[in-house]
Parts: C-alpha cells; sequence; structure tokens
C-alpha cells in the first residue's frame, strides 16, 4: 500500500530506528515516544487492525507478540527468566481507541512506572 507510512518504511522509502527484524516482522523505536523505550512492532504485509490480522494469519500475530517480547528482552525490559522491571504491550484498534495509523502495530512501553489504568 503505498499510502501507509509503516508499509514505506517495510519497503525502506522511509527511514525508522530499527530494532528488530524477521522476514514477517519489522519493530522500530517510535518517533514521539511515550516512555524511555517505546517500540513499535508490525507485520510486514499491510493489516489494517489486530482483528484483521488475527482473522487472516492468526499465526503471525503470534510472531508479533513473540518479537515484542523479544524487543523488551532486548531493552532490558524483561530477564531471562520474565523477571521485572516489565514493559507494556499496546494496541490501539480503530479510530475510537486511538489508532492513527491504520497497519497493525503493538507498541512496546518501558523503562519507566506504568500507572493503571491507562489514558
Amino acid at each position: 500500500m503505498t499510502d501507509c507510512l509503516f508499509c514505506r518504511m517495510v519497503a525502506g522509502e522511509i527511514p525508522a530506528d530499527v530494532v528488530h527484524r524477521t522476514d514477517r516482522v519489522l519493530a522500530f523505536r517510535d518517533i514521539n515516544p511515550q516512555a524511555s523505550t517505546h517500540v513499535l512492532v508490525i507485520p510486514t504485509d499491510h493489516h489494517p487492525t489486530a482483528g484483521a490480522l488475527a482473522e487472516a494469519d492468526p499465526a503471525l500475530m503470534g510472531e508479533i507478540v513473540a518479537a515484542a517480547h523479544a524487543v523488551a528482552r532486548q531493552e532490558g525490559l524483561v530477564s531471562g527468566d520474565g523477571a521485572e522491571p516489565g514493559y507494556r504491550m499496546v494496541a490501539n484498534t480503530g479510530p475510537a481507541a486511538g489508532q492513527t495509523v491504520h497497519h497493525v502495530h503493538l507498541h512496546v512501553l518501558g523503562g519507566r512506572d506504568l500507572g493503571w489504568p491507562p489514558g
């Protein structure tokens, strides 16, 4: 999709600070971070929402979650045994939930205490 920001990042048309990449997943630092660590994890194929991806390719959704955990470990947000300090994964789905780029993505947030409920 030529008008999709994230598709253009996958294609290398727009630069990204990539922290993790596989054949089907790309992870890069958010340009407007909301925490010390704020990384977006996306599929390299275009799917507009988490629900659309879950219906089309549930295994890829699992790969995205696994990549988010790998990023959290790489960024020092979780130890090898899964202990503290921890991290949050967020998937905004649809405009009412705050999704502004309509290419499914997980936010990996950490490096500070994250309150509950979120904003």
